[in-house]
């Protein structure tokens, strides 16, 4: 049997972790965007899908205008309120570049506050606690979206339909006692699906088997899975949906033989906690091809551009 993986083990604390957050959400309310500021949320990586979340989950819950960005693709043009910067390392040199050049109040949600990212941005949040030495962000990211679910539940912005993250985090304890069917770990081929909020979900969780397994997966909004991507659904592959899937989807998985797992909708697993499960899944199919799931290709812990 594999020793646990550094990022398994680290994975393993996010039960925990969205519970400390839930704490802090009120301890950090005046950093975090108020009821109807016009907010962007940037990140790189793993955080600008978290951003993508959080965004569609504040809008949803009418607590104001959210655009979320990749930092490098931030439109200086517009106007915003507040610009919320997600950095796990505080020294991603897009998110930096971009709050040395903007003039509007800034907070940065980071898991080190010794960085430069402190004297860049006007408050923080300290997600220390859920810092990581891992390469690849697990718990680091959805503690972040924790934080901000929290606090839209502080601010009577939850939207229906969502869970809180107490619960959630049950959710996630569960996960984590599952085990994972050996033929989904087999599987050659995964297609991540989301809608509205989740959609950021499934994009992280395509990123998440394609850095530490190196996986053939892609991930897009539930309802476009039918203008193309359903050609690539077989036997052998994968389509693993966050949230509620579309009326007649499931069945059409099943016609082209593919498996199909889709545990998060109405009544089930919170999207959030679903995503453990794929965490789970990364390093079980990294394992399984030979591969250290603590040191993928071609990546560093932070990007620093000269």
């Amino acid at each position: 049997m594999p020793h646990p993986s550094l990022t398994g083990e680290e994975l393993a604390t996010q039960p925990a972790d969205w519970r400390t957050a839930a704490g802090l959400a009120a301890e950090s309310g005046a950093a975090l965007p108020q009821r109807g500021e016009r907010v962007a949320v940037v990140g790189c990586g793993t955080p600008w899908f978290m951003a993508q979340s959080y965004a569609a989950l504040r809008e949803a819950g009418g607590h104001g205008e959210t655009d979320a960005f990749a930092a490098s693709e931030f439109p200086y043009h517009r106007r915003y309120d507040r610009v919320v910067a997600i950095s796990r390392s505080g020294t991603t040199t897009e998110v930096l570049d971009l709050l040395g050049r903007i003039g509007t109040p800034s907070t940065a949600i980071t898991g080190d506050t010794s960085q430069p990212i402190a004297a860049a941005a006007d408050r923080l949040v300290d997600l220390g606690f859920a810092d990581e030495r891992s390469v690849v962000q697990t718990r680091f990211a959805t503690t972040a979206l924790a934080l901000l679910r929290a606090h839209l539940e502080l601010e009577d912005a939850r939207p229906a339909g969502v869970g809180t993250v107490a619960a959630a985090a049950d959710d996630a304890e569960r996960a984590l006692a599952q085990q994972l069917p050996a033929e989904l770990v087999a599987c050659e081929q995964f297609t991540f699906l989301g809608a509205g909020w989740t959609n950021g979900l499934a994009q992280e969780a395509g990123l998440k088997m394609r850095e530490a397994a190196l996986a053939w997966t892609e991930a897009y909004p539930a309802m476009e899975y039918r203008h193309g991507p359903i050609s690539i659904t077989s036997p052998g592959r994968a389509v693993w949906g966050f949230g509620a899937l579309p009326e007649g989807l499931a069945e059409q998985v099943g016609g082209v033989g593919g498996h199909l797992v889709a545990d998060s909708g109405p009544g089930g697993i919170d999207p959030l906690a679903d995503l453990v499960r794929v965490h789970r899944l990364a390093i079980a199919v990294a394992e399984s091809r030979g591969l250290d799931p603590d040191k993928p290709r071609n990546l560093t812990r932070s990007v620093i551009l000269a």
